[in-house]
């Protein structure tokens, strides 16, 4: 099976991150189109075999882009256009659309109540998505909370189909020795008890509710964000005005594997932390965030052992009660937060083990589902794809 892939951008986020791990596991014949900002996830997908083409669209009215879309479709002879992200749905539905091919599969990534990718959930907003939504055949939501949100916006229930993101579980397994490495690299005092936020920084992310909880704890906490967006300059602001001078540390974007420096240490190159040292180095991961879409961070925090709080996390309110091991909600307001972390900070076990509930987010498993949804839109017979 062929399958195109066109998504939005492709710089270091959750929905390209997944893009990429999902094309590692998906056995079909694909390709890779970014309208636009194809950037450090591009060249990882490229140096994993796949082609990807940067279609270099100026803005979201760059029209020119779509008879070249239509083109790259044409020439490709795809079975499958599956799209990714609000931009790449709607032009990219409309493209395959005109390039005859019908068997068309959206994944919507990030649809909360209030807001989409960022943006208000404006009455345009949502005329313009369900306009393109019926350009297509199904419409993959990530959890059963987004899917609701599809439904309740006008998405008829049989063309929504629920595939959760999906994580390399053993690779998030906990490793004291690269937690070590980690916590030195980063600086970290050897008590210190450190709490992670993992996503961009952003507005509606919320890190500002993780620092001013923090400055209510006491000096042996110290707050890891990784991540990059245009909310870091405030946030650093704020980790001054509140006095975290030295107890805050913002180490940017991270892939799931090791990237080189370039600093050195002896003849070998020190690599960048990947995150799944990162989350080895911490002790406690908090999403203060009040609107997710699924919430991969936390499932790869757990995937490592660690506690998490959150504000907002379907993928962990989508397990049995008796599965939520690790895992607390917990309002997104400052002294709720410090509350809570006061209470983990005492208990830090000297080694993790993540909950086999994480097992219901592996990667292998939503490759298989997802099969399943190009197998129900493609030409020919359909096959079931047995799951893992």
């Amino acid at each position: 099976m062929k399958v195109l892939h066109i998504i939005t951008g492709l710089g270091v986020g959750g929905a390209e991150q997944q893009l990429r791990l999902m094309l590692r596991h998906l056995p079909t014949d694909s390709d890779v189109v970014a309208l636009t900002n194809a950037g450090t996830v591009a060249q990882a997908i490229a140096a994993d075999g796949i082609r990807v083409t940067d279609l270099g669209m100026s803005g979201n009215r760059d029209l020119a882009a779509l008879p070249r879309l239509v083109r790259i479709i044409r020439a490709g002879r795809y079975d499958v256009v599956h799209t990714h992200l609000y931009r790449a749905c709607l032009y990219g539905r409309i493209a395959a659309r005109m390039a005859g091919v019908r068997a068309v599969v959206a994944t919507e990534h990030s649809l909360g109540d209030s807001q989409m990718e960022g943006r208000p959930l404006t009455a345009g907003v949502r005329a313009l998505y369900l306009a393109g939504e019926r350009l297509g055949r199904v419409t993959v939501a990530v959890s059963p909370a987004v899917g609701a949100r599809l439904h309740r916006w006008g998405v008829p229930r049989q063309r929504i189909r629920v595939v959760p993101n999906g994580i390399e579980v053993e690779r998030f397994r906990f490793d004291p020795a690269s937690r070590a490495r980690t916590r030195q690299h980063l600086g970290l005092p050897s008590g210190a008890f450190v709490v992670g936020g993992v996503g961009r920084l952003t507005a509606g992310k919320r890190f500002d509710v993780l620092l001013r909880a923090a400055a209510q704890l006491p000096d042996d906490v110290v707050v890891v964000l990784v991540g990059s967006g245009p909310e870091e300059p405030e946030l650093r602001r704020l980790a001054h005005r509140l006095g975290l001078d030295g107890r805050v540390r913002f180490v940017g974007e991270s892939t799931h594997e090791t990237s080189p420096e370039v600093s050195r240490e002896g003849d070998a190159a020190v690599g960048a932390p990947d995150l799944p040292s990162l989350l080895s180095a911490m002790d406690a991961l908090a999403s203060p965030s009040p609107e997710e879409a699924f919430g991969l961070a936390l499932v790869e925090g757990l995937a490592s052992g660690l506690p998490v709080l959150y504000a907002s996390c379907p993928a962990v309110e989508g397990l049995d009660a008796a599965e939520r091991s690790g895992a607390a909600y917990c309002p997104s307001d400052p002294d709720s937060f410090a509350q809570a972390l006061h209470g983990l900070r005492g208990d830090v076990p000297p080694h993790r083990e993540a909950p086999a509930a994480v097992r219901h987010y592996c990667i292998s498993r939503s490759a298989d589902q997802l099969m399943n949804v190009y197998a129900s839109v493609a030409p020919g017979p359909t096959l079931e794809v047995t799951p893992r």
